[in-house]
């Protein structure tokens, strides 16, 4: 299974169990079964298990949801769509397979974290629109428009230097996540973050020649 699915498998597992509000850090959430997945409750000793009733409540979660988990994800959904915006903009102006194939990476990792961050922020009662919650301005859109007009060489070495600061502020983000995070599910996505998007840094900076 990949980073993103494992991931994805851990946030959707919280988001399946636990109450629709967050809790105030430090405190469980109730375990609640959802209409989703099923939850299998295990049976006593040399007893088979069950599938629980949606709605039946399960006991106490260890998660702790708190302000600065909210925080990141509501930050990092738009930050993350920046970066797929940019790298949409690759197969009709890139001259370099290299940077075609780190767009489709990049494209292949976080979307399915955008996906796994919304469930997350819907199960703890901060559902958010169509928009993610607000701009990300990482890449200003004076330099948006200066890379769709770029093309052929001109245009890769402007989308890697872009992608090396869009990922190294994205890098912060998690940094600040690890230090003050205390839900499991958001910390696993910024260690995440900080391992694979910290081995893209160096690969485009290898490509760059820096």
């Amino acid at each position: 299974m990949c980073r993103s699915s494992l991931v994805l498998v851990a946030i959707v597992g919280t988001a399946v169990v636990t109450g629709c509000a967050a809790s105030p850090q430090g405190t469980g959430s109730p375990l609640v079964a959802g209409t989703g997945a099923p939850v299998i409750v295990p049976g006593g000793p040399g007893d088979a298990g069950r599938t629980a009733t949606p709605g039946e409540r399960l006991g106490e979660s260890e998660a702790r949801v708190g302000a600065a988990d909210v925080r990141f994800a509501e930050g990092m959904i738009p930050h993350h769509r920046q970066a797929l915006e940019m790298a949409e903009l690759v197969p009709a102006r890139s001259s370099s397979k290299e940077v075609r194939t780190l767009a489709e990476r990049i494209g292949a990792a976080q979307r399915p974290e955008i996906a796994a961050m919304t469930s997350w922020l819907e199960s703890v009662g901060r559902p958010q629109d169509g928009h993610g919650g607000h701009d990300d301005h990482t890449v200003t859109p004076e330099e948006m428009n200066r890379l769709r007009t770029a093309r052929g060489a001109a245009f890769d070495e402007l989308f890697l230097t872009l992608m090396i600061r869009h990922h190294e502020a994205a890098v912060t983000m998690a940094s600040q996540q690890l230090r003050t995070g205390t839900d499991r599910a958001m910390i696993a996505m910024a260690g995440d973050v900080v391992s694979g998007q910290g081995i893209e840094i160096a690969r485009m900076r290898g490509m760059l020649g820096r």
